[in-house]
């Protein structure tokens, strides 16, 4: 198969999770979109990785993957301790969090 399809599928999801996090105001439904991101990106890498016969593409998906489980861990952390006071949480309940 073609490397453009893989970039096009790549590009898509990039652009949904994209318009998820601008348009939705949920904190999980931003949290999932940022991850749709993140995935998105390292489709790219390694297609790229595969098309330049380069491991370099491969080192920068593992290395995203473990932000991406730091991410999780803080993330998740905030958004649990968001739902412990408020039934509901928007961005804007974010603010909430300080001292």
């Amino acid at each position: 198969m073609d490397a453009s399809w893989y970039l096009a599928v790549g590009g898509i999801i990039f652009t949904i999770g994209a318009i998820g996090v601008l348009v939705r105001r949920n904190v999980l439904v931003m949290f999932m979109c940022i991850e749709l991101m993140l995935n998105a990106v390292n489709l790219t890498f390694v297609t790229f990785a595969r098309e330049l016969d380069d491991i370099g593409g491969q080192v920068v998906v593992f290395f995203v993957l473990v932000v991406a489980a730091a991410e999780v861990v803080v993330g998740l952390g905030i958004i649990v301790s968001i739902f412990r006071r408020r039934a509901e949480a928007t961005a804007d309940d974010i603010s909430m969090l300080k001292g």
